[in-house]
């Protein structure tokens, strides 16, 4: 399947001399949940900005559903909805005219129906006739995000969508973002909440200083730098560690009441417990319960930051 975006040896570099983004490669493909996660400052809003046709590129090219966004721009734009950081909306409009004036901007005839079920999705329909000045700052969060789709785009870029947001809000945002990509609509989302982009994406790309240094299937990279940890709640505390266990690289934790293991599946450590639990017994050594976690997408994302620090 062709990706549904293409950016190739995509630069951006300010007046000031910022270089923002460093020759990214990226395809998205259509269909799909793609999370880009990175810290403030990073390149996160200058790469979707250009996508979006909001900012141009130094160098390199960007196509969308195949039409190049520079030279073709209408074609471009028409198919993406953006969410953007920045509440940039006129105060004294009313929610209903201020979603149907954005679908007219691209050139779609009226369609009350849609807007009507829009609002209602994002529980903004007894909002309908309010002024945006008199919404709270999570309704007005919620009414970019039904500008977004006013148009019915194909792709939608979600720019921190949840930030300042309640929980119960964010919840439903998310069945909505789910229901659109059941539908078919591309999702790209930068977020800070990680955990947000563990439950939701397909795959993740990680951006640092400019650069996209990784883009992986969610599941994939768990499997790839996730590592487990097994902990066992010892019946006695010890003070100290048997040199026949210096292999297994343990720790003592809980002021030697729990011994910890950290293990990697994809090396195959999986089976290193077994002989663990058996030199254990060998060293008279009991414990009264164990129990396994694995790193979250947060834990990984933090290591890559570290490790490139």
């Amino acid at each position: 399947m062709r990706p549904v975006i293409t950016v190739s040896k995509l630069s951006k570099t300010y007046a000031s001399g910022f270089e923002a983004l460093k020759s990214v490669d990226l395809e998205i493909r259509r269909g799909e949940i793609f999370a880009l996660l990175g810290p403030n400052g990073a390149g996160k809003t200058t790469l979707i900005s250009i996508i979006c046709g909001l900012v141009n590129p130094s160098t390199g090219t960007v196509r969308v559903g195949g039409h190049d966004i520079i030279s073709d721009y209408r074609a471009a734009r028409t198919m993406i909805g953006l969410v953007p950081q920045e509440l940039t909306t006129d105060a004294f409009e009313t929610v209903w005219s201020s979603v149907s004036f954005t679908r007219g901007l691209f050139g779609k005839a009226a369609n009350p129906a849609h807007i009507e079920r829009l609002l209602k999705d994002l529980s903004l329909w007894d909002k309908k006739d309010s002024k945006i000045m008199t919404l709270s700052g999570g309704m007005k969060r919620r009414l970019l995000i039904a500008k977004a789709l006013s148009h019915q785009p194909q792709i939608l870029f979600l720019d921190e969508p949840t930030a300042g947001v309640d929980v119960t809000l964010r919840a439903a945002m998310w069945n909505l973002v789910r229901s659109l990509r059941a539908s078919g609509v591309t999702i790209i989302l930068t977020t800070h909440y990680i955990e947000e982009a563990e439950e939701m994406a397909d795959r993740v790309g990680v951006i640092l200083e400019g650069e996209l240094i990784l883009v992986e299937e969610k599941t994939e990279l768990m499997r790839k730098l996730g590592r487990k940890r097994l902990t066992l709640h010892l019946a006695q505390p010890l003070q100290t560690l048997p040199a026949s266990l210096a292999v297994y690289r343990l720790q003592l934790a809980n002021d030697g009441h729990d011994l910890v293991y950290d293990y990697d599946d994809a090396l195959g450590e999986n089976a290193g417990i077994t002989s663990l639990l058996r030199q254990l017994a060998d060293e008279g050594i009991v414990f009264r319960d164990l129990q396994t976690a694995q790193s979250s997408l947060e834990e990984i994302f933090v290591g890559l930051v570290e490790d490139r620090a």
